[in-house]
Order: structure tokens, then sequence, then C-alpha cells
């Protein structure tokens, strides 16, 4: 065998080179860090939320279903049969039951409108209250926060001004910044509204003693400049940079983003190719950043005569699984009629591939022989797949362990970019 002829010291004069490549590599594309993504996003109007609601949609979902013939049969209607559906329906009886809503959004953008100062500053301090009166006695949804109003030159104080009312009197009364704590940014057209809201984030930790860094934010992508700035850069991309691991998630916005293509109301959905250009390019954009994403919403409401019913939740189970298919794991729910087709479907999609992916995982960590040579990559991916199940409730830790050998920690750990599969492998 020949003998290597590269010195160390040239070794070391290409890692010289690439330092900066790799510094920028770790800060800028971390991967994912383990954090639990909710299936979906529920907005309601700020001043109609109470602690009670997430029971209360909870309880209307599942009378609606029951008006309908039940969970049972509504998996039958959505095309689910054998175990699959049998599993199902028993565990969306319950995540109803118990947690119908993972993460709330009250909404003081277009689902609240404009309705004066002395309105919005009312609302404002009064839902942190009704927020921290839920948190205090562990009713909160896993996630909840607010929709302030965009940062364009209408609306920006405004904005400014119900965030800084909220968060102020949230802390009065918690102390400190929630872990649920969830700030949606609206409406966001440019890299520099983005660096505006980063300054307006460092401006209320440093008023209120935080840390820096308590507080980060999810930026809606409803405007095409977002997408395709004058430059033919993807601004999108920039913003999450420039946040300094701030944001947290890109939200796509079905229907402002399609009326400003001029897409006719009939068309605008979030299955329309303007709306999968815009996803694909947000996709890319976050890859790597451990930036979530989600999926926009449909406003076809499960309401009005049994046929109409049973569309919309043909139509809503429809686009909720082609998400999953194409890696947007969350969406936007607006009914409370929404959220059986939203389980059901999720619920279907992680027990469907579930087999699969644990045998498959298994046979990796153990080094047995297989049709399907996995590599590190994809052992994470498989991983991501059971986490992402385990945590939204449809699989049990106890099925982990009995498929793959690994419980939920260890699947969440080898899920992680960094992780160390090949010593995982030696472990198990």
């Amino acid at each position: 065998m020949a003998d290597a002829v590269l010195p160390d010291d040239f070794l070391r004069g290409v890692d010289a080179e690439l330092g900066d490549t790799d510094d920028m590599l770790e800060q800028a594309y971390p991967g994912d860090d383990g954090r639990r993504q909710p299936v979906h996003t529920v907005y309601v109007p700020a001043d109609r939320y109470t602690p009670a609601l997430p029971g209360q949609w909870g309880a209307a979902a599942l009378d609606l279903v029951e008006q309908h013939g039940g969970l049972s049969a509504l998996a039958a209607d959505l095309g689910l049969t054998g175990d699959v559906a049998e599993q199902v329906a028993g565990r969306v009886d319950t995540k109803l039951r118990t947690a119908p809503i993972e993460d709330l959004r009250l909404d003081f953008e277009d689902g609240y409108g404009d309705r004066g100062d002395a309105a919005e500053d009312a609302d404002s301090v009064t839902a942190a209250g009704a927020v921290a009166d839920a948190l205090e006695a562990g009713t909160s949804p896993d996630f909840i926060g607010i929709r302030f109003k965009c940062f364009e030159a209408p609306t920006r104080r405004r904005g400014i001004r119900t965030l800084d009312l909220f968060l102020g009197s949230l802390l009065e009364r918690v102390g400190q910044v929630p872990e649920q704590l969830v700030l949606t940014f609206p409406k966001v057209s440019t890299v520099s509204q983005v660096e505006a809201m980063v300054s307006v984030c460092e401006a209320l930790e440093s008023a209120h003693g935080l840390e820096r860094g308590a507080l980060g934010f999810e930026i809606q992508v409803e405007t095409p400049q977002l997408i395709l700035g004058p430059d033919g850069s993807a601004p999108v991309a920039t913003a999450i940079h420039v946040a300094g691991g701030r944001v947290t998630s890109l939200h796509y916005g079905t229907y402002d983003y399609s009326a400003s293509l001029q897409i006719a109301a009939e068309y605008q959905a979030s299955d329309h190719p303007a709306a999968d250009h815009a996803k694909t390019v947000m996709q890319l954009a976050a890859a790597g950043t451990g930036v979530h994403l989600s999926d926009g919403s449909t406003n076809v409401l499960p309401v009005g005569s049994p046929e109409q019913v049973r569309s919309a939740w043909a139509l809503h189970a429809g686009l909720v699984e082609r998400a999953l298919r194409r890696g947007y794991y969350q969406g936007w729910d607006l009914h409370f009629g929404q959220l059986p087709t939203r389980y059901l479907t999720t619920f279907a999609f992680y027990r469907s591939g579930f087999d699969r992916a644990a045998t498959r995982l298994a046979n990796y960590v153990s080094k047995t022989e297989s049709a399907i040579m996995d590599e590190p990559a994809t052992a994470r991916a498989l991983s991501r797949f059971l986490q992402r199940g385990h945590a939204c409730g449809a699989i049990d830790e106890s099925e982990l362990i009995a498929t793959t050998g690994l419980g939920a920690a260890a699947i969440a750990a080898l899920a992680r970019p960094h992780s160390d599969t090949e010593s995982l492998r030696a472990s198990a």
C-alpha cells in the first residue's frame, strides 16, 4: 500500500483555510435541537380566549363527530382500514378528551382586526392574565402565545405596543418567560423587518431584565417578497440568519400569499403550485438550521349539511396527509371540526409507517443484515419519524422499546444531527 504523501503542515493549512467555513456551518446550521414540534397551531381571536377554550374545542369536536357516526366511521370514510383504523380512532378519542389543542395562538392580527387602541390595550392585558391563569393551573396547551400586528407602517407601532403590554403583563404574573410561550410575527416582507423585530426583542429583554436571547419568534411567510427578493435572492433564508437564533419556525400563510400573486379566491389553497414553490423555498432555507416549518390552513370548514361536513373533512385530511408526505409536520387549524381529521390523519401517518421505520432502525442499531443498507443520516431520519410519532401520541414508548430496543430518550438523541450513531450501534 502506498504511503500518504501530504504532510501534517499541509493538512493544518487546509484546516486553517477552512476554519471560517467550519465555524459558519456549526453556528448557522446546527441542525435540529430536539425541540418538540406541535402537529398544528390553532388561531382564535385574542379576546375570545379563556383557559377553558381547549377543552371546549375538544368536546365540540367529539360531539360533531358523534353526530356523523363517530371516529371509527370517520376513519373509514378517510380510507383507514384494519389495525391502523382501530388504533388511531381510540388514540384520537383520548387526544380530544385530554389535549385537544397542542399549540394555541391568541390572534391580534387578521382574526382580531382594528378595534381602537383602548380596546386592544385592554385585551392585551386581559389575554396575558388568561394565559397566566392557564399556566398556573396547569391547563395551558403545550405551546401558547400571541400573533401581534405586522411591521408595515400602518400597524407597526400598534403591533409592538400589543407585544409590549402582553409580555409585561404576563411577566408580572409568572415572573419569567414561560417555556410554552410562542410569538408569531406576521406578514414579514423584508429582512429589515426581521432585524427590527430582533431590536424589539432585545429592548424588551433589557427592560424586563431577561437573559439575552430569551425571546424568540416564528415568521409567517405571507408575502412573495420574502420568497424572491428584487436581486433574485431568497430573503427568507437571510431572515433566519440575521435573527441570531431567535427564529423558531417559518409558517406559510395560504391566503395572504395567494392573494398577493393574484390567484383567484376559488383556487387559493395550500396545494396550489404557487404554494408548493414557496414552501419548497422555505424548506431549503430552513434545512439544517433547526428552524421548524408549518403549512398553512384551509378555510373550508366542516359545517352545514352532512355532505358539506364530510367533504370538508375529506379535503382537510387530504391536505394534512399531503403536507406530512412532503416534510411539513405542522399546519394551521381554524375550527374545532378540523381537530378530528388533523389527528386521525397524523396518527395514521405515523402508525402506517411505524413497523417499517422501527424495523429498519433496529436493524441499523443491531447491525443486522437486511435488504436495505441504511447510513447514519438515514438512521437519524428514521429516529426523527419515530420521535415525532411518539411526541404527538401516535406511538407508545413501550412499542418503541419492543421494536427497536430503544426508549424515547435514546431515539430523540439519535435523531439529532450531531449524535454519535456509531457509538449507539456499538452499545446496543
